[in-house]
């Protein structure tokens, strides 16, 4: 038998009955991660769940070969530390995901059913984790050696000290969250717009505890944006219709005086039928066009044309397609969509100036 068969040999026979459990939960835990985490924006939490679950296993089996040489050393008392801090990791991820399964909500989130949070969820995360952080503070405490009342006391003002002076850089983004998901009114999944960006639809990918995830759909990529100052902004929803229409679009265009109402009404109609037939398109065919003018401006009157769609998701798109059908329409009608140029001859001694 080989020296590394018989190191092995030697050390499965030192293992008592709580290390091989202990050693099996940590491997189940390391494999259970890939099914656990499987959303993008878990990547992290995997990340530090494994590192954990092998430092776990690196700690029973460096116990017993290492472990007796160094009884009521710093190092086997760094060890209980990180023991600890596993353990409460682990009961935090277990009590979150049972809280988020007994009062998260299903919702359609692109095109896979998730459990997205609430406001009782997260509300009831935060006190579950600050209970298990608080015991194993205290457990932290005890094994550095702070047993009297006094040192221990010190340890946690000094603590509670920093919180203290650090909450102005994250209670607000914590209240502005649970705030955010008591009002119902901004979910993950939803496509909305900030009144400095109308251009720019955003999808909410992931309210976090911090700061809210949105993807651009735009240029494709994600954006961090903190709880407070997504709360501070004005913002628009487009996934919250206010009828079963859908969401209510609008296209402008400039169209020169010399062009009747009449005929501009009818080109549009002509427009309306088209995009019906569309079935690609994206808007509803059973709701008309509406075109009316907005302003009677000095080189040209400015018309817009509203249709509802109901896939917010593809508003670009379909901004994109609706403007090429109308382009393309207007040039086989021959109705120019230029604003035209207004030229004032003013009379003056001698000749006119332009």
């Amino acid at each position: 038998m080989s020296e590394a068969a018989q190191a092995l040999h030697w050390l499965a026979g030192q293992l008592t009955l709580l290390d091989r459990i202990l050693l099996g939960l940590a491997a189940l835990l390391f494999l259970a991660s890939f099914r656990l985490f499987r959303g993008e924006g878990e990547r992290h939490k995997a990340r530090v769940f494994r590192i954990l679950n092998l430092m776990v296993a690196g700690f029973v089996l460096g116990y017993h070969l290492v472990g007796p040489s160094l009884a009521d050393s710093w190092v086997l008392r760094l060890a209980s530390v990180l023991a600890v801090v596993y353990l409460a990791y682990l009961a935090m991820l277990v009590s979150a995901w049972l809280i988020r399964r007994r009062f998260g909500r299903e919702r359609m989130v692109g095109d896979e059913r998730q459990v997205v949070e609430t406001y009782h969820s997260r509300l009831l995360t935060l006190v579950a984790g600050t209970v298990i952080a608080v015991v194993a503070l205290v457990a932290v405490v005890r094994i550095l050696g702070f047993t009297s009342l006094l040192e221990a006391g010190g340890v946690l003002g000094v603590l509670g000290v920093m919180l203290a002076v650090t909450q102005a850089a994250w209670a607000p983004d914590i209240i502005a969250g649970l705030i955010i998901l008591n009002s119902s009114l901004v979910e993950e999944g939803d496509v909305i717009q900030l009144e400095d960006r109308p251009d720019l639809p955003l999808v909410v990918f992931k309210t976090k505890l911090f700061h809210t995830e949105l993807l651009n759909l735009v240029n494709n990529h994600r954006i961090m944006l903190g709880n407070a100052r997504l709360r501070e902004r004005m913002i628009h929803n487009l996934s919250k219709f206010a009828s079963a229409r859908g969401l209510r679009e609008l296209l402008r265009f400039r169209i020169g005086y010399d062009e009747p109402p009449e005929r501009v009404h009818a080109f549009f109609e002509r427009v309306a039928a088209a995009a019906r037939e569309d079935s690609e398109l994206g808007i509803e065919p059973e709701q008309p066009l509406e075109v009316r003018v907005l302003e009677a401006g000095d080189h040209a009157v400015e018309w817009g044309v509203y249709y509802y769609t109901k896939q917010v998701r593809h508003l670009l798109r379909i901004r994109q397609q609706m403007r090429e059908l109308i382009l393309r329409r207007a040039r086989e009608e021959g109705l120019s969509l230029a604003t035209p140029l207004r030229v004032e001859m003013v009379a003056c001694e001698g000749g006119t100036e332009s």
